[in-house]
């Protein structure tokens, strides 16, 4: 049984760093400047409306596993734009599509093979969210929901081994989040989602062997951004 270590904290690259920091500035600048109650504006949600929104993304994994190697891993967690398109079939149900893809690296600590590195793969999780979006009588605008998604691992590097595959899956999602509105055309989103993916993994390690495991990935999204309404 491994079990998984998770550094949330994990050192992002320079160019991530500066992207947040130039998304967050202007995340306040826009809110600064739209700031007018919705309840001025009507209702703000309705039939037939589309939210868009552009959103910073920190997916974190919280794996479980059974492997033929034992040892513990570390995998990181990552931080990517994310943009999400909302559509409202009635005044409080609403389908949401997400587009983002994340890359993790991840290393086999203390295994039979002794510590490995792994390398890295991109994770691309299409997700359709159905939702429910509360009324409420001011900007405020609390909704959950639940969403089905396709996993799919691409472009991985093996590290130090000759080659990681991992199986696509389906899985589900339990979702969670608010929209403030500044104005009846524009809003900032703060948005919760907890993933429930499972793969399996081939692991060719050459002459010392094939190794296999059975991860539940099972990541945390937790994603904040501004948004228009058309």
């Amino acid at each position: 049984m491994i079990n998984i270590n998770m550094n949330n904290s994990s050192k992002l690259t320079e160019w991530k760093l500066l992207f947040i920091n130039f998304f967050l500035s202007l995340l306040i600048i826009l809110t600064l400047s739209l700031s007018v109650s919705a309840s001025e504006h009507g209702k703000v949600k309705s039939k037939g409306n589309i939210l868009l929104g552009l959103k910073l993304l920190h997916l974190s994994p919280d794996e479980k596993s059974t492997t033929s190697i034992g040892g513990e891993a570390s995998v990181n967690a990552d931080v990517v734009p994310e943009l999400d398109i909302r559509y409202f079939v009635t005044d409080n149900f609403a389908i949401e599509a997400i587009a983002g893809t994340t890359k993790h690296s991840a290393r086999a600590i203390g295994t039979a093979l002794g510590d490995v590195d792994l390398g890295h793969t991109w994770v691309l999780p299409p997700t359709i969210t159905f939702q429910y979006h509360f009324d409420t009588n001011n900007s405020f605008k609390p909704y959950i929901g639940v969403g089905l998604n396709y996993t799919l691992f691409y472009n991985g590097n093996p590290g130090d081994v000759v080659s990681v595959s991992y199986k696509n899956d389906f899985g589900y999602a339990a979702n969670i989040g608010f929209d403030y509105f500044l104005n009846d055309k524009n809003y900032v989103n703060i948005d919760i989602k907890k993933f429930k993916i499972n793969t399996s993994n081939v692991i060719d390690a050459g002459a010392a062997g094939i190794a296999t495991a059975d991860i539940d990935l099972d990541p945390l999204a937790i994603s904040i951004g501004y948004g228009w309404r058309f």
